[in-house]
């Protein structure tokens, strides 16, 4: 049906011009290489200077089922998952704090766009430059933490800190949380100020206090906010590889290991696995749609879903009668 708007139908078409710079970018930069390595995943393609890429005849499967059974790809795995659980708990936590103090007006905080800034600092700085600056902190012989824990009496010579694993995941995690807190918090402030004021004025006059308030009145109404900060957050720490491969490369003894890393490593680290990178590529791929599909279904709207089924279930109703209705008119 044409629209009835003057001049809708010859100024439609701009819209579409204008939208042709992302597609091609998007087939381009997007689709093709995801389409390209997922078969990849399917082939025998490792080394350099292959003459010809062939499909694997005897099992398609292989290197899924090698990249599956790889000792190194489960520790990086497990590494991954703990990494991103123990950076994402503190994150959220501090977030939702901070947004809900930003965002009261009882509170009153002075000065909301400096401390903004800062708590959104860390974020903008490049994951080399925190790298750098952290190998530097935990430096030996010679480094800040050292140096205070010679001086203070914790030590009694300078140690080697970041040969211990709990040391080096805790720094990675630390780093994690300190980057990424101030953009969830910019995030969910965004939400919180999508609420109506109304709601929480009606919420003062009935003498709710700031917890009741929160629990009540902000947390259910940013219940969509949430799920996009949990499912950004997912597909970011699966795919963590910056700070793991800057800060330590993996180590010490693959407990930093992250399976954007272990991918890494089979393609350019010296073995060349092309087609092991890929399948590793595909799996990951499948295990966060997984999850992030669990976490829509388990986030949903209940309420919205009963009134969807109930429209659904109405419209057969109709359906049926007009057809019994039709029937019966014929008869």
């Amino acid at each position: 049906m044409k629209s009835k708007i003057p001049g809708y139908d010859r100024y439609a078409k701009y819209g579409y011009i204008f939208s042709i710079p992302f597609v091609i970018a998007f087939l381009l930069f997007s689709l093709y290489p995801t389409v390209y390595t997922a078969l990849i995943g399917f082939t025998d393609l490792k080394g350099l200077g292959m003459s010809s890429i062939h499909f694997l005849s005897d099992d398609i499967f292989k290197n899924f089922k090698a990249v599956l059974a790889s000792p190194s790809f489960q520790q990086a795995f497990k590494n991954t998952v703990v990494l991103w659980l123990l950076n994402f708990i503190p994150q959220i936590f501090l977030a939702l704090l901070l947004a809900a103090w930003f965002t009261d007006k009882r509170s009153k905080v002075k000065g909301q766009g400096a401390y903004k800034v800062l708590l959104y600092m860390p974020n903008i700085i490049t994951a080399a430059t925190i790298a750098i600056l952290f190998s530097g902190f935990f430096g030996y012989p010679m480094g800040p933490v050292n140096d205070l824990l010679v001086r203070f009496g914790f030590a009694e010579k300078p140690l080697e800190l970041l040969r211990s694993k709990t040391v080096a995941r805790g720094v990675v995690i630390f780093i994690q949380t300190w980057m990424w807190y101030g953009s969830t918090m910019i995030t969910l402030i965004s939400g919180i100020l999508g609420i109506s004021p109304e709601i929480y004025e009606s919420a003062e006059v009935d003498g709710s206090n700031r917890v009741q308030t929160f629990f009540y009145i902000t947390l259910p109404n940013v219940k969509t906010i949430l799920l996009f900060t949990l499912v950004t957050s997912l597909i970011g720490g699966l795919n963590m590889f910056d700070i793991p491969r800057l800060f330590q490369n993996g180590g010490p003894d693959n407990s930093t290991l992250t399976t954007s890393l272990f991918i890494y490593n089979q393609a350019f680290s010296g073995s060349y696995m092309y087609n092991r990178a890929a399948a590793a590529s595909m799996i990951m791929f499948v295990i966060i749609a997984i999850i992030a599909s669990m976490m829509f279904f388990v986030m949903r709207d209940k309420d919205e879903a009963k009134l969807r089924k109930q429209i659904r279930q109405q419209q057969k109703a109709y359906i049926k009668k007009l057809k019994a209705g039709k029937e019966s008119g014929s008869c």
